[in-house]
């Protein structure tokens, strides 16, 4: 017989400890464990990377160098193994002008649509291209704008905001600061204009030179310096505002600088395409009645409804068959809950789980057989009426004849699954192991299972009751994206959930309409965690807000999200909390290194000095095998410690720099005791389950909630001050319920100690723990953008028209995390 299980041999990627497990095939696999205990290692790491690599041993070698390789992963053995397919959570698409038509290819059958079966003018003659519908190429991109829909200028009003002040006192504020701007004010006085002057009696010849002139004269500036400074003329350059800020922000390599000077910039419909995208002879093409820029504008759920009565036809015209293509792969998107996002919406605006559920949808309709889907979280970003829609959909994969291997926290999908690998223990070198492969009901008999506490637990949850607020913040008349002129009142003091489903307007509330209001009245030096860019149209649309009350009781924002603490090997724990600073210096401070002359510099693996120069302190050098995929091997000359020789010979009670980096933070604490700043840092991190990570381990090695706790640890450790407003976008994601359990004991700390947390939520769990609840719907898009509940956990479970209620309500029920 035909064996119909995978059989792991040996497997030892990353913390897997030489584990051997049997994986059933033709089944929903859950792969469960705390955030580090090895499970994504298993899944993807391994069982993935394997399949991948056997793949792409048939290709041509020339062809394999065209295609990205993860590597051959340390296994000994893996047998019946099938072809594979990795569904991974992608925080950000390629490119700006990524969008959910060219995520899904919907966007090339419409252009074929518009190409063959669109209605033309009399007066063209032949018909268009598809690529002649594209705004992504030269030949549709509207020649104004290219193709992006919006262009950027400057106004006199968007470079001098106050026009009560002088040039001197910084009307100008586009201008830069420091010595740059004092120089170009000095130009200005050469030049003979009055810069003691109120701007706005200025005259406006004057004005409209100095802000957007494209001359650039050189004039002799005399400077006035403070008595007993050196006062030489020197030749200066004039630049205007306009001219700067373009500059800036075309040219600079700064991010800093070219989100200053966005501030100054206006973004507006293209005057030529109206915001459309396309070339006049495009548009003029039409469908139904309708230009592509318009179908490409509707929700999906409306397209295929427009659609339909073409679909219908009994013919196979070219028209009937590419709208049928059309209307089913819309249909697949709208059971996956998506119907509300239209097919121009940019991809680099959706969340994780959003592009996710686009790529499933993908694999959906691909009528692939016999394959091994590899999904990471796919219920990640997903309230609970959506995660009934994807378990439809993955059982419709796996009735076609293949398997799904999914990584999974959410207890609802692992207790439909059909087999569970649960791996642990615990996190980092305390996991590693396989506690139960098996049916589901038999995770019941492993003791050391950190799930089965949730997969299982019987007793109902505590009740808490919730804070009283100690005021209120209220924004009215909110208007932005779906939401149309809402109020919404945020209590203070108190632990609040803003739920909904997906596309209902909680994220556009909290982290763009809140984070906004709260940040323009603390002022400019609130540090902004958010992008400000909205993929391929420049700078965000700002929300309109007719009133905002209540502000004056937040003394500071903090924003915490999952978004990476670093992009390359160089970044890691140490270095982002500030803890390696205290570690530098301790070192720093012995008899020998002060001996010798070394500064806490000597210590840092970023700057030439102590740092290994072979492999420039980064442990590793990069090894090329040309038709093999590229890999990385300790540094030869300093066998991956980072320095050289000579900052090594430095010992800390025994303990090189690279010893002590290789340390957990369990291990550090207890070294590090003594050092108050260090042990502050690493109290934190262990407050909020970290004690696993390793102090060098780089950035690009953790998870989203790591880098989310470490964020949050950061913030910890820092002196508070006054009231802080907190606000998380979905703060459980990528968290197993044990580990949502430390955070939530962290945040509810927070507001404890007197401040306000306000957090996007789909975990039930934190729902029903919460003081306040804000529920947003009832639907997503044009369906949502509404407060359809408010209030307590228990008045919303038993609001009707909310789809949450029932949800909540269950939930208050049932065990869990309270």
């Amino acid at each position: 017989m035909t064996d119909s299980y995978v059989r792991v041999r040996g497997a030892r990627e990353h913390n897997l400890r030489t584990i051997d497990v049997d994986i059933p095939r033709d089944a929903l696999v859950a792969f469960t464990g705390v955030s580090g205990s090895g499970k994504s290692s298993l899944a993807f790491g391994t069982i993935y990377a394997e399949a991948q690599r056997r793949y792409f041993e048939s290709v041509a070698p020339y062809a394999r160098r065209l295609i990205h390789q993860v590597g051959a992963p340390k296994v000994e053995d893996i047998t019946g193994l099938p072809p594979a397919v990795a569904l991974e959570q992608r925080r950000s698409a390629p490119t700006s002008r990524s969008s959910v038509g060219t995520v899904t290819t919907l966007s090339n059958t419409l252009r074929m649509l518009f190409s063959r079966a669109g209605d033309y003018p009399v007066e063209m003659s032949e018909r268009l291209d598809s690529d002649a519908f594209s705004p992504n190429t030269a030949a549709g991109a509207c020649p104004e704008c290219h193709g992006l829909g919006r262009i950027h200028r400057v106004t006199e009003g968007s470079l001098v905001p106050d026009p009560a002040l002088s040039i001197r006192d910084g009307a100008i504020a586009a201008w830069p600061g420091a010595w740059q701007g004092k120089n170009l004010r000095d130009i200005l006085a050469a030049l003979g204009h009055d810069v003691d002057r109120p701007w706005r009696e200025l005259p406006k010849a004057d004005r409209d030179w100095i802000l957007f002139t494209d001359e650039q004269p050189v004039v002799t500036v005399h400077p006035v310096r403070d008595a007993g400074r050196i006062q030489r003329p020197y030749k200066g350059q004039y630049m205007s505002a306009k001219r700067y800020v373009l500059h800036t922000f075309a040219d600079s390599k700064s991010d800093t600088l070219r989100k200053r000077v966005q501030g100054f910039m206006v973004a507006e419909p293209c005057p030529v395409c109206a915001g459309r995208r396309l070339r006049p002879e495009a548009l003029a093409v039409t469908f139904e009645g309708h230009d592509i820029a318009v179908l490409a504008g509707l929700p999906l759920s409306a397209l295929a409804g427009l659609l339909r009565p073409t679909a219908a036809r009994p013919d196979d015209g070219v028209a009937s068959t590419l709208a049928r293509d059309l209307v089913a792969r819309i249909e697949v998107l709208t059971e996956l809950g998506l119907g509300y996002l239209s097919m121009d919406r940019p991809a680099p605006t959706l969340s994780a789980g959003e592009l996710q559920r686009l790529r499933l949808a993908t694999q959906l309709r691909s009528g692939l057989f016999g394959v091994v889907y590899v999904l990471d979280e796919p219920s990640a970003g997903l309230h609970p009426a959506d995660t009934e829609s994807l378990l439809t959909v993955l059982g419709r994969l796996k009735e076609a004849g293949n398997s799904l291997f999914v990584v999974e926290h959410d207890m609802d999908v692992v207790r439909s699954a059909d087999w569970i690998v649960d791996v642990g223990p615990r996190a980092g070198e305390h996991g590693g192991q396989v506690l139960h492969s098996g049916p589901v009901a038999g995770l019941a008999d492993a003791d050391a299972s950190a799930t089965r506490r949730f997969l299982f637990a019987t007793e109902p949850p505590r009740d808490r009751t919730p804070r009283s607020p100690t005021g209120a913040l209220t924004l009215h008349g909110v208007t932005l994206h779906n939401l149309r002129g809402l109020d919404a009142a945020f209590p203070l003091g108190v632990f609040t959930a803003v739920t909904g489903v997906s596309g209902s307007g909680k994220s556009t509330l909290v982290t763009r309409v809140l984070a906004e209001a709260v940040r323009e009245h603390l002022g400019a030096d609130q540090p902004d965690a958010s992008d400000t860019h909205d993929a391929d149209t420049g700078p965000m649309a700002r929300a309109q807000l007719a009133e905002a009350k209540g502000l004056e009781a937040i003394d500071r924002l903090v924003r915490v999200d999952q978004r990476p603490i670093g992009r390359t090997p160089r970044s890691n724990l140490a270095t982002y909390t500030g803890l390696f600073d205290a570690v530098r210096k301790v070192f720093a401070a012995t008899d020998e290194a002060r001996s010798r002359g070394y500064t806490a510099g000597r210590f840092s693996f970023n700057v030439a000095g102590g740092r290994c120069e072979t492999c420039q302190g980064e442990g590793f050098v990069a090894v090329e095998l040309l038709f093999l995929p590229g890999t990385y091997a300790p540094c030869t000359a300093c066998d991956g410690a980072r320095y050289n020789p000579e900052t090594l010979q430095i010992t800390y009670r025994d303990r090189t720099i690279a010893e002590v980096l290789a340390m957990t933070v369990d291990a550090a604490t207890d070294f590090l005791a003594d050092i108050p700043s260090a042990a502050r840092s690493l109290r934190t991190l262990q407050d909020v389950g970290l004690g696993y990570l390793r102090l060098g381990q780089p950035a690009t090695e953790l998870s989203g909630g790591e880098a989310q706790r470490i964020k949050l640890a950061s913030e910890l450790q820092r002196a508070r001050r006054g009231h802080t407003l907190y606000l998380l976008d979905e703060p459980t994601t990528g968290l197993h319920p044990a580990d949502t359990e430390v955070l939530l004991r962290q945040l509810h700390g927070l507001v404890d100690a007197g401040n306000t947390v306000v957090v996007v939520e789909h975990d039930m769990g934190v729902v029903a723990g919460a003081d306040h609840v804000i529920d947003l719907g009832p639907g997503g898009g044009a369906e949502g953008g509404r407060i359809v509940a408010a209030g307590t956990p228990a008045d919303v479970a038993a609001a009707p028209g909310s789809r949450t209620a029932p949800y909540l309500a269950r939930r208050r029920a049932r065990p869990g995390v309270s």
